[in-house]
């Protein structure tokens, strides 16, 4: 895949066009293989690997703490370890790589490449209203266009459920329709200067005009396909509007509405592809027998009583996110239910959050149509490429990929569902 930026060439020449933000529409594709779906969900904190990671590989492991927390479910997930993503170092900055496996995300030079979720969007995001959604309980989310730009993610419960469920008043709906026209009129404008300017160029700025050229032909695909969909009647729920929680710090709360808005995002079919940066604070979550800053508690340095109330967090996330899969387990997709139809990739980019590890990420992958119940117990000192796991999802979507990022092959040990 053409991993070459665009917003810098854009930048270069003069031309102000926000072609990152208009990867965040459906993008135009050929007909989806499948209702199939992926939500990818990041604890930007990290979670506690003694809590997490099962001491025996294979089938017949022993639940651990977190594990407990989500262990009705035991037979439609997989624990993976020993995994990492190559030259991804950076401590809290790798979440930026967390689905692009991008290396260095640290680094002055950074430049970031597509997630994964923006990947498959662009290929099957045309079936639903929203080729894909991007959440985050504050600040940046997970996703990332074509050209290395983050998608901006969402933070309230509410603007999701309007964005899917609530249609405007018809002024409102006419001028929705009247700027997505602007932007075709604008895209025209554009094209029609840069022709003359390609004229003047040669070499490798020629290379760069066209790749500009092709960026404004999908923009514009993408403006009418969001045009096409502004005439479609909203889903109707037979739910109340979520009313957001404005204090951060009660996380079960945030994280409740969220997953909520996620569930009926994927049941009402309004988009395929989710993800979720659960990005942590610096404050003292309303946890029960929990007094401690959530981020100071991450840097625990092995201290037993800091480990204690951080074990009182982190199954409370597991607990939510179990919470999630039930939602989606008791949700029919036909003759299948919701999880069997949906990938959900959880865990975090970091693997030990105390000293800002990047190895040996925790991981937890359900649902898909996989065969699961197992744990992947893969070298925690050698640690074997997450992306390859990236290369399954993919191709149980039914996208003919053999790699992603630095993923060469599907992962190891993980089969599809002959029934899935």
């Amino acid at each position: 895949m053409n991993m070459t930026t665009r917003r810098s060439f854009l930048r270069g020449a003069g031309v102000a066009i926000g072609l990152p933000f208009l990867e965040s529409l459906p993008a135009m594709a050929g007909p989806a293989k499948g209702r199939r779906r992926m939500v990818a969900i990041n604890v930007g904190l990290g979670l506690h690997a003694p809590n997490m990671i099962p001491t025996a590989a294979g089938k017949d492991y022993e639940l651990t703490p977190y594990l407990k927390e989500i262990g009705g479910f035991r037979d439609q997930f997989t624990v993976i370890s020993g995994t990492s993503h190559p030259a991804v170092g950076g401590g809290h900055s790798s979440y930026k790589s967390f689905l692009t496996g991008a290396q260095h995300p640290n680094s002055a030079g950074f430049r970031n490449t597509i997630s994964i979720d923006q990947f498959a969007a662009a290929e099957l995001g045309s079936e639903t209203r929203f080729g894909s959604i991007s959440l985050s309980s504050s600040g940046p989310g997970l996703s990332w266009s074509r050209s290395g730009v983050e998608i901006p993610a969402i933070t309230r419960p509410s603007e999701v459920f309007r964005k899917m469920f609530v249609a405007g008043k018809p002024d409102e709906q006419a001028r929705q329709l009247q700027r997505l026209r602007d932007g075709q009129s604008i895209l025209d404008v554009v094209l029609d200067k840069t022709r003359s300017m390609g004229r003047r160029l040669s070499g490798r700025d020629k290379e760069k005009l066209d790749q500009y050229f092709e960026a404004v032909r999908e923009a514009e695909r993408r403006l009418v396909k969001a045009e096409e969909w502004e005439h479609q009647p909203k889903p109707v729920v037979a739910v109340k509007p979520p009313q957001d929680e404005p204090d951060s710090r009660k996380i079960v709360e945030q994280m409740r509405l969220i997953y909520d808005v996620m569930h009926l995002s994927l049941e009402t079919d309004s988009t395929r592809f989710l993800t979720y940066n659960f990005t942590g604070m610096n404050a003292v979550p309303v946890v029960p027998g929990v007094d401690e800053d959530y981020h100071n508690l991450s840097h625990h340095g092995l201290d037993a009583a800091k480990i204690r109330q951080l074990t009182l967090v982190e199954s409370v996330v597991l607990r939510e996110f179990g919470g999630f899969l039930k939602k989606l387990s008791e949700s029919s997709d036909g003759s299948a239910s919701l999880l069997e139809s949906t990938m959900v990739l959880f865990g975090s980019n970091l693997g030990n959050a105390s000293s800002h590890d990047t190895r040996n990420l925790p991981i937890i992958f359900a649902g898909g149509g996989f065969e699961h119940g197992q744990h992947l117990a893969f070298d925690p000192d050698n640690n074997y490429p997450l992306p390859n796991l990236f290369v399954s999802m993919l191709q149980r979507l039914g996208l003919e990929t053999g790699s992603f990022a630095t993923g060469t092959k599907p992962m190891d040990g993980l089969k599809m569902s002959v029934t899935g």
